[in-house]
């Protein structure tokens, strides 16, 4: 019975070390695809940055205007709102926190900015729901204000 109990703790541990090595990737990959839209953006590539979406009329996108639904009506709007690299500016995000809601799931609170010397800048809070979506890490739910 005590060698149960110890196989027993020795699995549960595995298993707690594999859980926690398996967050720490996920977190590293959503922060790279992050850091992959900061680069997109910052070099004028609105359709690169936006490849960090789900490509779904599911999406969603709330801003000062409202609620937007869908990728390519989320995308319009980006380029309507920043037509040119003078208004796009240089983005900086800082996350604030990642919570993982379950295995396929992450909800992450941050700040952005964008510095533009010839526009203003300008900046506030996000919250963004990620997704897993056929082994690859999508933002569904972007709130940004």
């Amino acid at each position: 019975m005590k060698h149960f109990s110890i196989l027993t703790f020795a699995g549960i541990v595995l298993l707690a070390q594999i859980a926690f090595a398996q967050k720490n990737n996920d977190e590293k990959e959503i922060l790279s695809l992050l850091n992959r839209q900061t680069a997109d953006w910052n070099a004028g590539k609105i359709d690169a940055f936006m490849e960090g979406y789900w490509k779904s009329d599911s999406l969603s996108f709330m801003g000062a205007s409202g609620v937007t639904y869908g990728w390519q009506n989320t995308l319009n709007n980006y380029k309507k709102r920043y037509p040119d690299l003078a208004t796009m500016g240089q983005l900086k995000f800082d996350i604030v926190r990642m919570n993982l809601l379950d295995q396929n799931a992450y909800y992450i609170i941050g700040k952005w900015a964008l510095t533009r010397p010839e526009k203003g800048n300008i900046g506030g809070y996000f919250s963004l729901v990620f997704r897993k979506i056929k082994g690859k890490w999508l933002i569904v739910s972007d709130h940004t204000s």
